[in-house]
């Protein structure tokens, strides 16, 4: 056990920390944050590090040859900066004596839940060995469709999927302001509940270097929080901002307050795989109305009125009402072919058993 009030973090880092104005890696900024990392190893909290700065890094180093796509610049630069940012954090590691590893990743490895436990595995092997994992995309294989919104959304995944204690996202601001962050009369919202409404408060353009901005960094916050984990948006410029978030409850930050419910491993699985979903089931009202009841109940065939798309037995599929709303998602116990058959129909084995089913996860 340590002595900080969490034992377990997931931290992401984005790259608008970890990089100059110029696009450069801060390599003082990254060697700062080691340091705070090293002493929470030290002192015996475990950290799993999502790291945004491959692409920008590469981006500093090279000059294309010729006019490329969006998905090429990307593969080209990651494929460089990758390597650089790893390397930095290796070197800086293994100068406090701490091992670091690489964990690359795919948006496609978090749909199939054999991939999703691999991945878990692995990162829970690399902590009992005390070695700190460094996650990030394997953007030299993502393409547009099948990548990440950004990190934020990565760091999600990875802070459910390894049961963390709290989820720290670090930016190049404090947190969510009341106004316009470059207003001196605005102050940042230090707590905020499920049930708060931001609409007034997020802006929506995305941030100069990383693909996402404030309102994903909220809509992920919330997601996490909403499955009993903090998290705080915090200003990863400042030194010492880890261990003061970890020490000292004044620190300035935006918390999102966790739901106190406990849900298990699977269903935070499939809570986060609607982007996954191979196809869809239209229910009824009748349907519709048991799955909202705060009692579990599994979708039964004869609610189904329509399929969509083809999926193989346990793959992820969305359900929607008879208005296309977005009522949850849950892993299949037929394939699409022999839901079709079914739909309607009386006395049949549930198409998704309540274990498996998360509602309203849109």
């Amino acid at each position: 056990m340590s002595n900080y009030k969490f034992n377990r973090i997931a931290v992401k880092i984005g790259s608008n920390v970890l990089t100059k104005s110029d696009g450069m890696l801060d390599i003082a900024r990254i060697e700062q944050i080691v340091e705070q990392v090293v002493e929470l190893h030290q002192n015996g909290v475990e950290i799993v590090l999502v790291s945004s700065g491959a692409v920008a890094s590469g981006k500093a180093e090279l000059k294309p040859a010729r006019k490329m796509d969006s998905v090429e610049l990307r593969q080209l630069f990651s494929a460089v900066g990758q390597a650089k940012l790893i390397n930095c954090y290796y070197d800086l590691f293994r100068q406090k004596n701490i091992i670091c590893g690489q964990v690359l990743t795919t948006k496609e490895s978090f749909g199939s839940r054999r991939h999703y436990l691999n991945q878990q595995q692995c990162m829970r092997v690399m902590l009992e060995n005390n070695v700190v994992p460094i996650v990030n995309e394997n953007d030299t294989i993502s393409v547009t469709e099948l990548m990440f919104t950004d990190n934020d959304e990565l760091s999600g995944l990875i802070a459910t999927m390894m049961d963390v204690d709290a989820l720290i996202i670090l930016s190049n601001i404090d947190g969510i302001y009341d106004g316009d962050p470059n207003d001196e009369s605005s102050s940042v919202i230090r707590k905020i509940k499920s049930s708060q409404n931001l609409n007034q408060y997020i802006q929506t353009k995305k941030s100069s270097l990383g693909r996402g901005g404030m309102m994903t960094k909220t809509r992920i916050a919330r997601k996490v929080a909403k499955e009993g984990i903090p998290v705080f948006i915090a200003n990863g410029k400042k030194d010492g901002i880890l261990i003061d978030l970890l020490t000292n409850e004044n620190t300035i930050s935006t918390f999102f307050e966790p739901e106190p419910k406990e849900i298990s491993s699977v269903k935070k699985w499939i809570a986060h795989s609607e982007d996954f979903a191979k196809g869809k089931v239209v229910v009824n009202e009748g349907a519709k109305n048991a799955l909202l009841k705060s009692e579990a109940h599994s979708l039964l065939p004869v609610g189904i009125i329509d399929v969509k798309g083809n999926f193989e037995r346990y793959d992820i599929v969305k359900i929607e009402d008879e208005s296309g709303h977005v009522l949850g998602v849950g892993k299949a116990e037929y394939d699409s072919t022999k839901i079709r058959q079914l739909k309607g129909q009386n006395n049949q084995r549930p198409f998704i058993h309540y274990n498996y089913l998360c509602v309203e996860v849109g």
